[in-house]
């Protein structure tokens, strides 16, 4: 590295990437970035050391003896991290959401997201990462695997696991735990994987540990203190200990309620009989005074004392590293709670606490969006002189930078840890409204244990999370809610369809294919989804609601004070409801709504608002049609919306909740969409490239990866802009429309005259051709076959030779499994990097942007307009007004 860097002249950072051989230790390497890398973020943080920072002030002609590394604040930058702990990232993947898609991987990034664990062993620092990536499990075990054999429709067998072995997949590593199940040896498992062996035996450790467990009782491992020790030390979660752990008899003694925030100890329960429960071994635990120690990441293993504010738990330690409220004595079973000690002398700890719960591993449908929230929320706090912990796992996140919050730690957001870290930190509260879903699902568990919630009480947030409890409320306050029911049976389930009518919307409750929902149109559909791809039954009830087709989706996010709306934002979805909401590009303000559906849409949110006793940030759903606004859902936390609207209006909404959820007085902001002189579009961005063999389509099923924002001075200008910002090629000459449903292809012809009007060559398969041509008259379309007929000229044929510019592919059915000439289409255009549209409300807004940019460019007109931020949503904030106003202040 040293050669490479000296050669090429690196200044700053560099990343190398190299190959070695476990056999012989020979190393190649594979490429050089003279640039800061994908883990340069991961370093910096598991180091403690800011390599941005520092490659930047070295580029401005700094040097690493002068520079402070600004982490430790005591250290000088030449010096090289030591760490005395161990550091785990695990990518997570969100392949299931793609139900044809090849679920190898290999050399093409594939991930959405990744976690960053520290412990002081590989076994607690592995298990915290598995939890972190997926919080349906509890670490290392097999039962994740089996899971994942179900939703695969496959036994549980050796072959199966072995299969699965062999191959780089993102649940192999529970395939391990399966195997080592199974009774395959380390050696065994090393032949199928070439895994490490030293990984290897640690995960083999995790294993024996977990068998152990398996064959006790919560009787015997009250009296084995030294398994619960090493239990934890190797990273075995309370609620894991209790699921391996063997039941007892039910008896007629009544368990005792959970220790109240009072008592200092949250979260536990004495154990009397029946299933062992969390809250049973938390209490044990305690009692035997096996609690986890706060540690820095100090950079220097110790060597010199650090100021950092980067934390983590380990169970492998004697004493926290900074100064703690919260006791941590063990008790006595039956005796009275021992008194909190005084606090330390030497340090002051502030008195005024807020626990920030972050938004975990990136994944679809939870990213950068909820980074925002949070760090928005962070610096509210802060600057109204609280002290803000942070709670987070995912080191892509601006959260987790060191100067972000007063303090960090680096755990996993489940019950146990956030339990574990307001019992040490005596916070005055915990927001969990700014992480997005994985800390709202914490809001229950996080109360009854004695946890101080700001904002919006838990009993509202369980109402809209439960389905039957907001169905009620609606009907209660007359609000309307498209038709839906829960079913046991798949008899109930047809009859209900027949009732209603098609399409609906299926929603099992579990899943075998992956997909968790899904629109069927007819009964053999429905029998073939529900047959195939979903468990039906009293453990697993399926939800079917009323789709609605041709409905526009629209969207309120607003900010509650005690049950009164202080201020809301309405945007619409360019396309119709049925596409998911974070795929979905979005108009603001919004641009075709009538008058009538905004009262009633802004009416509902102040119903529900009032009836929910908001206090903090909500989003409600609506599908709206010919003036009938009806209710599809409703959340209280941030949405992912909700920094699009803040950067829009210039209005920071999570700013307004954070001091609403502390109790201070909050007015509105005055909002005038009607007064404003640009709008701004959302559009997601996908990455079907790098997701082989999957369809590249939208449905109801989230599946972005990402979003751009633009701005602009009318609706056609932002969202085209938005559109190339997302990676759309504006189409030069050719152009292929193949659309399913007859009523979308008769609402394309006059969308089509305008493309032929700006002098593109359309081609057409079939039953599109005919449309065009006997429909509007257009005889210049060129038909071609479909790709199944194999006859020239054939549409895959021109895509393969790059004749195409631009694919216009509507599908028919909702769910090609990717058996259709539509698929062999849309995979085709993605595969040779050709544009693709495949929604009819889409297509329909490129084509009339096209247009009015064509428009436009033949009078000699720009098009695209081209200023800053500032200028756009404050105009009157011109750079000599400011200098104007700046000068004045002076």
């Amino acid at each position: 590295a040293l050669k490479v860097v000296r050669h090429l002249g690196v200044v700053g950072e560099c990343n190398i990437q190299y190959a070695v051989d476990p056999k012989s230790q020979e190393f190649r390497i594979i490429e050089v970035n003279a640039r800061l890398s994908r883990s340069s973020a991961l370093a910096s943080k598991a180091t403690g050391y800011p390599l941005a920072y520092v490659a930047a002030k070295i580029a401005l002609g700094s040097d690493l003896v002068s520079l402070r590394n600004s982490v430790t604040r005591v250290t000088t930058a030449c010096f090289e991290p030591s760490l005395d702990y161990c550091v785990a990232k695990v990518p997570r993947w969100d392949l299931r959401k793609f139900g044809t898609v090849d679920p190898a991987v290999d050399s093409c990034m594939k991930s959405v997201g990744e976690v960053m664990s520290i412990g002081r062993t590989f076994e607690e620092t592995i298990q915290k990462a598995l939890r972190m990536v997926d919080e349906s499990c509890t670490g290392f075990d097999a039962e994740r695997f089996d899971q994942e054999l179900l939703h695969r429709g496959l036994p549980v067998e050796m072959e199966h696991v072995k299969a699965e072995l062999q191959k780089p997949s993102p649940t192999r590593i529970w395939s391990i735990a399966k195997g080592f199940e199974l009774g395959l040896s380390v050696e065994e498992v090393h032949d199928l994987t070439k895994i490490d062996r030293w990984f290897l035996h640690k995960l083999h450790h995790i294993h024996r540990i977990k068998q152990t467990i398996k064959s006790m009782d919560f009787a015997d491992l009250a009296g084995n203190e030294t398994l619960m020790r090493e239990a934890k030390r190797c990273g075995f979660a309370d609620r894991q200990i209790a699921k391996d752990l063997k039941d007892t008899e039910k008896q007629a003694t009544p368990p005792v309620s959970p220790l109240k925030a009072d008592s200092g100890i949250l979260g536990v329960e004495k154990y009397y009989s029946g299933r062992v429960r969390e809250e049973h071994v938390r209490y044990l635990r305690k009692k035997m005074g096996i609690m986890p120690f706060v540690k820095q990441i100090d950079t220097l293993a110790a060597e010199f004392p650090a100021e950092t504010n980067y934390l983590y738990l380990t169970y492998s330690g004697v004493e926290h590293d900074i100064h703690l409220s919260g006791h941590l004595a063990p008790f006595s079973l039956d005796g009275p709670l021992p008194p909190s000690p005084p606090r330390t002398k030497t340090k002051e700890i502030p008195s005024s606490r807020i626990v920030v719960l972050g938004c975990g591993p990136y994944r679809i449908g939870s990213s950068v969006e909820f980074d925002w929230c949070s760090v928005s929320c962070v610096k509210t706090l802060r600057g109204l002189g609280h002290d803000a912990i942070v709670i987070n796992c995912n080191p892509e996140t601006v959260s987790t930078d060191f100067d972000e919050s007063d303090r960090l730690y680096f755990e996993e957001l489940s019950h146990e840890t956030v339990l574990d870290i307001t019992e040490l930190e005596k916070p005055d509260g915990v927001i969990i409204s700014v992480g997005g879903q994985t800390p709202n699902n914490l809001a229950m568990g996080l109360h009854r244990n004695g946890c101080k919630i700001l904002g919006t009480h838990v009993d509202s947030i369980d109402t809209c999370e439960n389905r039957f409890k907001f169905s009620k409320l609606c009907d209660a306050l007359r609000i309307d809610q498209p038709e839906w029911s829960e079913f046991l049976t798949v008899e109930e389930a047809f009859h209900f369809c027949k009732r209603a009518g098609y399409p609906v919307l299926v929603r099992p409750s579990y899943v075998l294919s992956g997909a968790a929902m899904r629109v069927v149109a007819s009964d053999e559909e429905l029998e073939r989804f529900l047959r195939t791809a979903a468990v039906v039954s009293r453990d697993y009830p399926v939800v079917i609601t009323k789709y609605i087709s041709g409905a526009k989706e629209v969207e309120l996010d607003a900010v509650g004070q005690q049950g009164e709306l202080v201020n809301y934002a309405i945007a619409e979805h360019v396309e119709n409801a049925g596409v998911h909401s974070g795929d979905a590009s979005l108009l603001l303000p919004a641009q075709k709504l009538f008058v009538e559906t905004h009262r009633r849409v802004k009416s509902i949110g102040q119903k529900l608002c009032r009836a929910l006793n908001i206090s903090g940030p909500f989003n409600v759903q609506f599908m709206c049609k010919e003036n009938e606004v009806m209710v599809i859902e409703c959340n209280l936390r941030a949405s992912r919306s909700l920094p699009f609207i803040s950067k829009t209006y210039n209005v920071n909404f999570i700013s307004m909740a954070t001091r609403i959820m502390l109790g201070l007085p909050q007015r509105p902001v005055v909002i005038q969409p009607i007064d404003m002189e640009c709008v701004a579009s959302k559009v997601s961005v996908f990455s079907f490239s790098r997701l082989k063999n999957s369809d590249p389509r939208l449905g109801v099923e989230m599946q972005s990866t990402g979003e751009v924002a633009c701005f602009g001075q009318n609706q056609y200008e932002a969202y085209l802009k938005a559109m190339i910002s997302a990676g759309f090629k504006l189409p030069t000459k050719n152009i292929l429309v193949s659309i399913g449903p007859n009523a979308q292809k008769s609402e394309f012809v006059q969308y089509a005259k305008m493309l032929v009007d700006m002098g593109f060559q359309l081609y057409a398969t079939k039953g599109t051709h005919e449309c065009l041509k006997n429909v509007g008259g257009l005889d210049s379309v060129i038909a071609v076959h479909k790709p199944s007929a194999g006859r020239e000229p054939n549409a895959l044929t021109m895509l393969r030779t790059s004749k195409l510019d631009l694919i216009i592919n509507v599908p028919d059915a909702m769910d090609s499994q990717g058996k259709s000439d539509g698929f062999a289409l849309r995979r085709a255009a993605v595969d040779g990097s050709v544009p693709l549209l495949v929604d009819i409300k889409t297509a329909v807004l490129v084509v009339m942007s096209l247009h009015r940019k064509w428009s436009r460019e033949r009078l000699g007109k720009d098009f695209f307009s081209y200023k800053s931020w500032q200028e756009y949503v404050d105009p009157r904030d011109l750079p000599m007004e400011r200098d104007a106003t700046h000068s004045a202040q002076a």
